[in-house]
């Protein structure tokens, strides 16, 4: 258990998605927000989301299992597969909420290298918990492992974040 008591985890809501996706199984995303409390001291876990008006009821289940959404604006590729890049709004509110000092340590969910240079800034200011990758060890971006954070990954814990049948 993390000592410290109030953490924020800040997660790429596409990446954790097609990540565990891809490793063949769905994440419970009930279980995982309490799995952020208790194991990591997560108080408010933000989730990075693009905003897509059909989505409604997962935003409504997410909402309902605690995680407070930030939603971006999809644009939609010349095959009609929505983007929402989400990278730029996470990593500004994590690095504003570590300026006004609102959490003791930041978690980020991803695996990512995009935030590489967010992890390794809160890293030099003592405040980057770890990260947590959703992809495995293999898949996880090199410039996240070069920062020495801490990274821990998602698939360890298949067997209680899982939906169960």
């Amino acid at each position: 258990m993390v000592k410290k008591s109030n953490n924020f985890a800040y997660i790429d809501g596409a990446n954790l998605h097609k990540a565990v996706k891809s490793l063949g199984w769905a994440l419970d995303y009930q279980r995982f927000r309490i799995w952020l409390s208790e194991k990591y001291a997560v108080k408010k876990a933000y989730i990075f989301i693009g905003l897509i008006p059909k989505n409604k009821n997962l935003y409504a289940y997410l909402q309902e299992s605690d995680f407070d959404l930030i939603f971006k604006e999809v644009v939609y590729d010349g095959k009609g597969k929505p983007k929402g890049n989400c990278d730029a709004d996470l990593v500004l509110r994590a690095t504003r909420d570590c300026y006004e000092n609102k959490f003791d340590q930041a978690l980020i969910v991803s695996s990512d290298g995009d935030y590489a240079s967010l992890a390794e800034f809160l890293h030099e200011q003592d405040k980057l918990l770890g990260i947590l990758s959703p992809a495995p060890k293999e898949k996880c971006s090199i410039l996240l492992k070069r920062i020495n954070a801490k990274i821990f990954y998602i698939n360890d814990k298949r067997s209680i974040l899982e939906v169960r049948k």
